[in-house]
């Protein structure tokens, strides 16, 4: 039997669950109706925070699955807790201009800490952990960020290999970091969270300024990048929210895609505008688990994500020919009557949308490159209709000899 169970987040020095006094966004900000908020509110992401946890503090922001418990964090705990990262990150140095490196799979923390160096007028640059190891270890030689979140031991021998010494270098899973003694400089993420409770400050972030930025080597072997400011990541969140007409009530899955432009675009700003639950699941591995417990009512996949659920469904279906077979495609054809559609549903749809964990969903996005005509057709059987949200990648290489390319990440520049 799987039962949904939800308990509230508590680190090890539990941080107030309520916006302290002075938290409040009601001297900066006119207040706004439900219907003009999304025009008139905040021109960042973490003054969205703000709205947020002073409008509705209560309300569920984050769920993480962990060991099989859906861990709750609240917007007044999410916002009480970026802000307490940004006074620890202040404190070693990071200051406007700068950048973070996010080395992590989805979770909580990697989220946390963008949103913590943005706060103070610093970008995040999201990797993906799941890309070839030797590749990326030698863009973030060429890169030598300061300042280094690693979600776990693999991420750290990563960046260790990538032979760069960050001043400060922060993870989350701690597991065999110890044992292994090379990390003592290293800081875990709880650590670094308890340093920082303090006075609050209003955030540094600027609209125009880069919030996220992401790097790759091009076809060539030069180093290009893409940074999106907090104007584009509003602008085109708020046009998703507005044309999915999307809510509080909206439940999304952060899975595979975190370090992607389209995911920053069309996940993370909806989430701050419409106040939705995001949710990580415990592990890549359980992700597919997670959503089918879940249910989401909003799914941002990419390509990738489709195509794998639907050949996942393909092996698990009769095989072709025979009856149970002819039974499905008799259920899924695209021209049946009322009366085979009913039948199909219950017997066929259903099912199948339960297994794929879109019982509920009703944003289905793509985001990114088109699906190919076969696993379009697929869903549209199922009454599952992924619309796409194209991501408008602009790479550009950067304006300073590649000898010193150190100081394209450090800071120097901040305008995306």
């Amino acid at each position: 039997m799987c039962c949904h169970w939800f308990v509230s987040w508590k680190p090890v020095n539990p941080l107030p669950r309520r916006l302290p006094d002075g938290f409040s966004m009601s001297s900066a900000q006119p207040s706004l109706s439900a219907d003009s908020h999304l025009e008139q509110g905040p021109v960042t992401l973490p003054a969205w925070l703000q709205w947020q946890a002073q409008r509705n503090g209560e309300g569920i922001a984050l769920r993480h699955k962990r060991l099989g418990i859906w861990q709750v964090r609240t917007w007044s705990q999410v916002a009480v807790e970026v802000h307490s990262l940004a006074n620890a990150l202040q404190a070693k140095g990071f200051a406007q201009g700068a950048t973070l490196v996010v080395l992590s799979r989805p979770r909580p923390e990697a989220l946390l800490l963008a949103l913590a160096a943005q706060w103070l007028g610093g970008e995040a640059a999201l990797f993906d952990p799941l890309e070839p190891a030797q590749p990326q270890e030698a863009l973030l030689e060429r890169l030598q960020p300061r300042y280094v979140f690693a979600e776990s031991l693999s991420e750290l021998r990563r960046v260790n290999t990538a032979n760069i010494r960050p001043g400060l270098l922060l993870y989350a899973d701690g597991r065999g970091v110890a044992s292994e003694g090379t990390w003592a400089t290293a800081l875990d993420y709880q650590a670094l969270l308890q340093q920082g409770v303090g006075t609050l400050h209003a955030p540094r972030a600027v609209s125009d300024h880069t919030a996220f930025a992401f790097y790759r080597h091009a076809a060539g072997g030069e180093v290009e990048g893409q940074r999106i400011s907090h104007a584009e990541l509003l602008r085109e969140g708020r046009r998703l929210v507005q044309q999915e007409q999307l809510g509080r009530q909206e439940e999304a899955l952060a899975a595979r895609a975190f370090a992607a432009g389209g995911q920053a675009r069309y996940l993370l700003a909806p989430w701050l505008l419409a106040g939705f639950r995001l949710n990580f699941p415990e592990s890549l591995a359980t992700r597919d688990q997670d959503r089918r417990e879940l249910g989401p009512t909003l799914v941002a996949g990419t390509r990738e994500t489709y195509t794998r659920l639907h050949a996942q469904v393909l092996q698990r279906l009769p095989a072709p020919g025979s009856w149970r077979r002819r039974l499905v495609d008799w259920a899924l054809r695209p021209d049946a009557g009322f009366w085979q559609r009913s039948a199909g549903y219950w017997l066929i749809r259903r099912p199948l949308r339960d297994v794929l964990g879109f019982s509920r969903t009703r944003a289905p996005l793509l985001v990114g490159e088109p699906l190919d005509e076969t696993v379009q057709v697929f869903f549209r059987a199922l009454a599952i209709d992924v619309r796409t949200w194209p991501d408008q990648a602009l790479w550009q290489r950067p304006a300073v000899p590649a000898s010193d390319l150190k100081s394209w990440i450090n800071g120097d520049s901040q305008l995306a």
